[in-house]
């Protein structure tokens, strides 16, 4: 029974590969997973109502290797049932499995926001056609100090084709500026700007790189939220973007409803020459 960072025992045994331990409820559970096996047991049943459980259970079974049949008890009522995480894992395969708990960490878990509209059975379907976003979330996986510009890259490409499964653009700036100009996409259907995608990478690698990537270990050695995507140490808070907002950064985008002079309007408060797009009628004071 764990007690805090340590565990308590009855009768008394040797807790030392288990505690203390610095893992949340989730991943903690993939560390008793461990000492089970280590110490001889060889079917181990883990018992979970979170999706993200499962997923840890087939990549931990993965790399704890052959001989372990992990079963999780998930759901309640009509809805439960026992899922082999082992012939999961075989299945798919190790690198797959390597790769698996940067999965949910990057279409969305309890930690790190979703992609508006997009469904994690529509992500699946585009991993399934991508060997590189698996060599790339491996990398991850292995090295979440390492974020380099070709994995970068590649996230980004398949970002762009949760959106547009037809795309061949590589930058999704872009693919937002496409879909937005030639496929009339309302705004809650693009995908999020280049700097938006950073920030968010950043905390999938702190959930899945730093903590899940660490699941037979009973501690793993956390960076600070604040270099990870997040800000505000007094109540972190996600760091959506370095890009200043649009109000104030596309300042030609401000308008009134002027018909003669903009003289203590928004166009005039902002210093803005007339253009065409506001109807005014040239005589601006502000010019």
């Amino acid at each position: 029974m764990t007690d805090g960072t340590s565990v308590s025992c009855k009768p008394l045994r040797e807790t030392s590969a288990i505690a203390p331990c610095n893992h949340e409820e989730d991943s903690r559970m993939m560390v008793h997973v461990t000492d089970a096996f280590h110490s001889g047991y060889k079917k181990i049943q883990i018992r979970s109502v979170d999706t993200d459980v499962v997923v840890l259970g087939v990549s931990t079974v993965s790399e704890l290797g052959s001989g372990l049949e992990l079963w999780a008890a998930f759901g309640t009522g009509k809805d439960f049932r026992l899922i082999s995480a082992h012939e999961i894992a075989a299945s798919l395969g190790p690198m797959r499995c390597y790769a698996l708990p940067m999965f949910p960490s990057l279409t969305g878990c309890d930690t790190t926001s979703y992609f508006q509209h997009i469904g994690k059975r529509t992500a699946w379907k585009i991993w399934k056609l991508s060997d590189m976003l698996t060599i790339a979330l491996c990398s991850l996986h292995k090295d979440p100090n390492n974020l380099q510009d070709n994995i970068l890259q590649t996230v980004e490409r398949f970002v762009i084709l949760l959106y547009d499964r037809t795309s061949s653009i590589e930058c999704i700036d872009d693919a937002r500026k496409g879909l937005f100009v030639r496929k009339g996409r309302h705004l809650s259907l693009l995908p999020p700007t280049k700097a938006a995608l950073y920030q968010h990478i950043l905390r999938s690698i702190l959930q899945a790189g730093f903590h899940w990537g660490r699941l037979t270990s009973k501690s793993c050695d956390l960076p600070s939220p604040g270099l990870c995507g997040w800000t505000s140490p007094e109540k972190w808070k996600p760091m959506w973007t370095l890009l200043p907002d649009a109000a104030s950064s596309c300042k030609e985008l401000i308008h009134c409803r002027c018909r003669s002079r903009c003289i203590d309007c928004k166009c005039a408060q902002a210093g803005l020459k007339c253009i065409a797009f506001r109807t005014c009628k040239g005589d601006c004071e502000n010019i």
